[in-house]
Parts: C-alpha cells; sequence; structure tokens
C-alpha cells in the first residue's frame, strides 16, 4: 500500500507541475478548482473516507458469519443503491450547477465570463463523484479479500488520464481548460475500470439488486452517519475558504 500511495502522490506532482506549466495561476485555474470543489468534497463525504469505514467491516462480518454466497449479494445490493442514490445526485447536481457555483464561489458572480466557465467546468466534472463513489466500493471488497496493492494504486489513474488529456487535449480544445475537467470525469472511470479485472477474478459480480432492506445495507447506513459528520467538519472550512478567495482579484 505504501509503495502504491508513494507511486500516486510522485504522479499527483508531476499532475501539479503540468497543470501549473499549462494553466498557470491565473482566472481560468480559479474556475478549474472551484468547479472541482464539489464533487471532490462529496466524494470525501460519502466514498472514499467514510464508504470504507461503514462498508469493510459490515462486508467482513457477513463472509465470516454467512459465507461468500451472502458477501457477493451484499456488494451487489450495495453496488446497486449507490449507483442509484450517487447517480441522482450527479444529475441534480448537473441541473442546479449554476445554483451550487453561486453558493461556493459567490466572487465570480461579478464576472459572467468567469461564472459561465465554472458551472461548465462543474457540469462535466460531476460524474465523477458517480465513478469514484463506485471505485471506493470495488476497493473495500477488494479489501476484505487482503487484496491491497490493486486498490491503492488505482488513484495513480486518475493523475495519469488528467495529465494525458492536459497534454494531448489542452491545445486542441474551444476551452483548454475543458480538457482538464473531461480528464478528472474519465480518470475517475478509469480508477473503476482499473480495479474491475481483480475485482471479478476474486468471485465478487456486479448486478442489479433492489433489496435495500437488507440488514447489512441499513448497518452500513447508520454506520455512515457519525463518519461522514466527522468528516463534514473539515470540507465545511475548506468550503468557507473558497467562498472567501473567490472575492480575490
Amino acid at each position: 500500500m505504501s509503495v502504491a500511495t508513494f507511486i500516486s502522490r510522485i504522479l499527483g506532482f508531476a499532475r501539479d507541475m503540468i497543470f501549473a506549466a499549462y494553466f498557470g495561476a491565473t482566472v481560468i485555474s480559479d474556475t478549474f478548482f472551484a468547479a472541482f470543489k464539489i464533487p471532490n468534497l462529496l466524494r470525501e463525504l460519502f466514498a472514499e473516507g467514510s464508504m470504507s469505514s461503514a462498508f469493510i467491516p459490515v462486508l467482513t462480518e457477513y463472509r465470516q458469519k454467512y459465507g461468500d454466497g451472502e458477501a457477493i449479494r451484499l456488494v451487489r445490493i450495495t453496488f446497486t443503491f449507490i449507483a442509484a442514490i450517487v447517480g441522482a445526485v450527479c444529475v441534480l447536481g448537473i441541473i442546479f450547477s449554476p445554483a451550487i457555483v453561486t453558493v461556493i464561489a459567490p466572487g465570480f458572480l461579478g464576472s459572467p465570463e468567469k461564472f459561465s466557465l465554472t458551472v461548465l467546468l462543474t457540469r462535466i466534472m460531476f460524474p465523477f463523484l458517480l465513478f469514484i463513489s463506485l471505485a471506493a466500493l470495488v476497493m473495500g471488497a477488494l479489501n476484505t479479500k487482503k487484496i491491497f496493492f490493486i486498490p491503492a494504486l488505482a488513484p495513480a489513474m486518475l493523475n495519469i488520464v488528467l495529465i494525458l488529456s492536459i497534454v494531448l487535449f489542452e491545445s486542441r480544445s474551444k476551452q483548454p481548460i475543458t480538457a482538464a475537467a473531461i480528464g478528472v470525469m474519465v480518470g475517475g472511470l478509469v480508477q473503476l475500470a482499473f480495479q474491475l479485472p481483480s475485482f471479478f477474478r476474486n468471485g465478487y459480480k456486479l448486478g442489479i439488486d433492489t433489496s435495500f432492506g437488507h440488514p447489512g445495507l441499513k448497518r452500513m447506513s447508520v454506520l455512515l452517519v457519525p463518519a461522514t459528520l466527522a468528516l463534514a467538519v473539515n470540507q465545511i472550512n475548506i468550503i468557507v475558504g473558497n467562498i472567501i478567495a473567490s472575492f480575490l482579484p
């Protein structure tokens, strides 16, 4: 896990260098980082942070008590639940992006061009939340099988895709920064897809199962509440900082 995380961090550093080289500390960069705040904030709340703390212990318990068959079914139910709920959040986020940007970057209202570009980037990047939430589910399922390297390396895929998107498509886009936004969205999908071969090799299956009354899913929901509230404190600080920063020149 340490090796995989180290690789991801080095690639993240390279990503930041390339982003700075292409876009610099400019108005365009401001729009990208403001737009990325909401899907990234929701990722911290509902995917990588709280998901692991709620999903892994419940799935481990079900495997020990009821066997692999019931554990696989619980994964399928959770997959369906996340796809439905987070998918709906993404649709609403895309529809109400102007209102969201008004809340998180009210200072942008003084520049219609800056505001509209931030709205566009927000809409492009919102599906990232769905992909990264499903990737977190797959990661948790693999961790319960004591598979750690592939899930820990998966975030590196996001960095690789974002780097390639900027380098290859920045000059070909009417709005160059949209290349980075599309890279974030596709990177989330690739982060999910990168883990799926290992996921399937270990007996897991994806499919639709709407048994949302399953006791395992209910237990996860209960465990999610305190984890989400704890993570929300730091995210509120970030949003407040973003609101203040949006009024700066």
